[in-house]
């Protein structure tokens, strides 16, 4: 065997798979001992392999096995006979089943060949059929034979690739061959006698299309997309470019090289880019990348196959677009070192200053998006800067309320760079730091009340014109000389009154706790503080003054009305006591019957329950019905104690076995008499008695309506009469006529010569009859003018009365007339017609009123 490792072949090793086989240095293979082949090939693997650098390569080695007679007495004289031309001559006749002659004379079947593979080449020009080989058997001396191929080529789809001419053998391709189609075929060659009885066993032929160079390296893609970022280092890798070639890889047919051909632009070097010729990759080759310079290389890679050689290879072209990635190269700089502006105080979130700064990198990217931060200059957080996302400003913006009498101006260090670190070994510019004066303009503030919300306690009751307090505020123009002027803006009940110069509050009237402008016992007022500024300012504080409780209102008691059964020990009326003051101004209560008048304790008794409640009953076992005043005096624990005296009205009734007052019991409680009970009484039975009598008569007078006659005679009633008065005929004039234009006309062909459907004469038209409104036969004088407007109306919507709505042909004028055409006249209105009056005319002119009523709508 032969290998070279482009090293000289020093220190190789060779190695096989079977340990029957050895290889010495040079290559050549032989057995170890005496080996008993089985079969009738073999298959070694060969290894050859670096011990230095620990390469390894393997290769196929196959020996066809030859019996002895063959290699040692059966030599064609004057030649030396291989394995290989053993199997296949130069006449190209491949004797696969040879029969041998032993010494005894018997003969004996010896085993089939291997015949090697068959080569042909794809693309052949022919002539076709193409004779590759001819396969014969010793037998055809004795026996005729017939050649036959099976298997993908010859009788199995592509079919008729491969022919054999049944009686001589020789075997033909039909056509050209194609590699990247199919690149073998497998067939098995068949002997049989004229009978189809099998001569010979089956042989395998295997037929290898010899790869060609017809196939150009194809680009999987035809343009290529990559990035490297600048300022890479040389060996930076890019991108891979990949071509395939559908020749035979494994022969230079199918050995793909690449190289660049062309780059634009050819800045800041013609070869910024290299390509390995084997795989494609593209690898930075030169320094000196920046993408504010050159944003996009466009290089033309070429593929050549024939490992690249140009004059024999076939070649292909791809486009590689590489683009030149940003990175932060370049840090932020102002445009100027100083910036200044102005600022109202007591105003937030107002742009003071926009900040302007340059970058070189790519806009809107993180390597130039500002971000601005103030180091020095404000230790209270006055002021934050924010980025225009659009133009990168920074603008610096009021966010807590600066105050002209604490600082008048602010100078502020403000630092900006990007989102994104800077690269490495890129220093930050002196240029990324600026100053920033603010001047803070002053404004007229309002006054404020020191304290707000202001409490004072005091005790109700106090007198008008005491002075509670002084309610001063505070102007904070320190700069400005002010004067502050003082209002109220809401005192609910109207108690107070405030100074207009130094803001001293007095009473205007009483101030009560219990009022129901008090809550909580807390009453509130609001003031204002205004200064003479231009513009004026003001501000409000509100005084709240919590009142102290005194004993100024005496106890009450509830319910101011009861009721009570006339006998003892059945019930009894429970009494509360409520003072509108607080503790302790209120209970523990105190109650007593007055002695004055004597039957009051005579005839009441009351007993306390607690501090709040007491009980009021009958001392006496009857009283007698009606409404009683009992007089209670209560007094409360106040300092001094206040009393009063509270009158209660109590029903005494009659009560039933539940302890309930009777109806009549009731009545009787409410001071009505027998003799009052039975007045009353009698005055309902009169009452209904007169509106029974006027229902009745009513009633009868309605009936006569109805039966009455009329008191005019029969003859005079024009209710539904005709009418007839004299007629008068005309004078001479209008007897002078012609009657026959009104005759019939002599024949009636016109008339029968009408279209069907059109109707000559009036019709009535066929459907339900309208129910008209049936009159008493004896009507009253007082219908008359409901009966007419009913039948009006009826008439008005029934279809089936006179005149019909039916087409009314007029055909038949006579045999002239001396009367002239009418559609020369003119209308002698000048101006459009107002037909709106048809509308009020009914049911029968409503087609009239919608062909031309409607004014505008026409």
């Amino acid at each position: 065997v032969k290998f070279n490792n482009c090293a000289g072949n020093k220190g190789v090793r060779y190695e096989t798979n079977s340990l029957d086989f050895k290889v010495r240095a040079d290559g050549t293979m032989y057995a170890a001992h005496q080996v008993q082949m089985p079969s009738k090939q073999l298959i070694l693997m060969l290894t050859a392999w670096d011990p230095e650098t620990l390469g390894r390569w393997e290769a196929i080695v196959r020996f066809l096995v030859v019996e002895k007679s063959q290699r040692n007495g059966h030599k064609p004289k004057g030649r030396k006979t291989v394995p290989g031309e053993l199997v296949q001559q130069q006449s190209d006749t491949l004797l696969p089943w040879r029969q041998h002659q032993s010494a005894n004379g018997l003969r004996r079947q010896k085993r089939d060949w291997v015949i090697p593979p068959i080569n042909v080449p794809e693309n052949s020009r022919g002539p076709f059929p193409q004779q590759l080989v001819r396969i014969r058997s010793d037998k055809d001396k004795e026996i005729h034979i017939r050649y036959s191929i099976t298997g993908v080529g010859a009788d199995q789809p592509p079919m008729e690739v491969f022919s054999i001419d049944p009686v001589s053998g020789r075997m033909y391709v039909t056509r050209p061959m194609d590699r990247e189609e199919r690149a073998s075929y497998h067939l098995r060659a068949h002997a049989v006698d004229m009978n189809g009885n099998k001569v010979e066993n089956p042989i395998d032929l295997y037929i290898y299309v010899i790869d060609m160079n017809d196939n150009r390296p194809e680009f999987i893609n035809q343009v290529y997309n990559g990035s490297v970022d600048e300022g890479s280092k040389p060996g930076t890798y890019v991108m891979t470019v990949t071509a395939n070639d559908a020749d035979d890889s494994t022969t230079a047919n199918g050995m793909v090289r690449y190289r660049i051909v062309t780059q634009t632009p050819q800045s800041p070097s013609q070869n910024m880019f290299t390509i390995n010729s084997e795989t494609g990759d593209i690898v930075t080759v030169a320094a000196g990348l920046d993408r504010e310079k050159v944003q996009q290389y466009i290089v033309i890679v070429q593929a050549t196959d024939m490992e690249g050689n140009l004059n024999y290879g076939l070649s292909n072209t791809a486009t590689a677009i590489i683009t030149v990635t940003d990175v932060n190269d370049n840090p932020p700089e102002f445009t100027t070192s100083t910036y200044s502006g102005e600022v109202p105080e007591n105003r937030v979130e107002v742009v003071v200053a926009n900040l302007t700064v340059m970058d070189r990198d790519q806009p809107h990217s993180p390597n130039w998006n500002a971000i601005y931060r103030i180091i020095s200059g404000d230790p209270s957080g006055h002021f934050t800067i924010r980025t225009d996302p659009v133009t990168n400003e920074g603008m610096v913006t009021v966010v807590k309320a600066v105050d002209y009498e604490m600082n008048r101006a602010f100078m502020l260090t403000v630092m900006v760079s990007n989102q994104a670190p800077l690269a490495s070994g890129i220093q930050m510019s002196f240029q990324s730091t600026a100053g920033v004066t603010i001047s803070v303009t002053d404004v007229n503030e309002a006054p404020y009340f020191p304290t707000n919300h202001k409490l004072i306690r005091l005790e109700e009751g106090v007198p008008t014109g005491t002075v509670l307090t002084t309610f001063s505020a505070v102007d904070p123009d320190r700069f400005m000389q002010q004067a502050v002027r003082y209002s109220k803006l809401s005192d609910p009940a109207n108690w107070l009154n405030i100074n207009a110069t130094n803001g001293q509050i007095t009473t205007a009237a009483v101030l009560d706790r219990e009022s129901d402008y008090i809550k909580n016992n807390v009453y509130e007022a609001t003031f204002l503080a205004a200064d003479n500024g231009i513009p004026p300012a003001s501000g409000t504080g509100t005084l709240q003054i919590y009142l102290i409780d005194i004993n100024d209102n005496a106890p009450e008691l509830l319910p101011k009305e009861a009721q009570i059964c006339e006998k003892p020990n059945l019930n009894v009326i429970n009494i509360t006591a409520a003072d509108a003051d607080i503790d302790p101004n209120v209970g523990p209560f105190v109650f007593e019957l007055p002695s004055v008048p004597s039957a009051v304790r005579k005839n009441w008794t009351i007993t306390r329950l607690n501090g709040d409640y007491a009980q009021l009953s009958l001392r006496i076992m009857y009283l007698e019905a009606g409404v009683y005043d009992v007089p209670i005096i209560v007094t409360d624990s106040g300092n001094p104690p206040l009393y009063n005296t509270c009158v209660i009205k109590v029903k005494v009734c009659p009560c039933d076995e539940n302890g309930d007052c009777t109806t009549i019991g009731a009545v009787a409680a409410a001071g009505l008499g027998t003799g009052a009970i039975i007045a009353i009484l009698i005055c309902i039975i009169i009452l209904l008695t007169m509106v029974l009598l006027f229902v009745v008569w009513m009633k009868r007078r309605e009936k006569e309506r109805h039966t009455k006659q009329l008191l005019i005679d029969p003859e005079d009633d024009v209710r539904d009469n005709i009418l007839k008065y004299d007629e008068e005929g005309g004078g001479e004039e209008d007897q002078d006529y012609d009657l026959s234009q009104l005759q019939q006309p002599e024949t009636m062909d016109h008339v029968l010569n009408k279209t069907p459907g059109v109707r000559r004469v009036d019709e009535r038209p066929i459907g339900a009859e309208p129910q008209y409104p049936i009159r008493p036969v004896i009507p009253h004088p007082g219908d008359i003018g409901d009966f007419i407007n009913e039948g009006l109306r009826a008439a008005d919507n029934d279809p089936t009365a006179p005149p019909y709505d039916s087409l009314l042909v007029f055909d038949y004028e006579g045999s002239g007339s001396t009367a002239g055409s009418v559609s020369s006249l003119n209308s002698s209105s000048s101006g459009d017609q107002d037909y709106d009056y048809l509308n009020d005319w009914g049911p029968r002119f409503k087609k009239l009123a919608d062909m031309y009523g409607g004014g505008e709508e026409d």
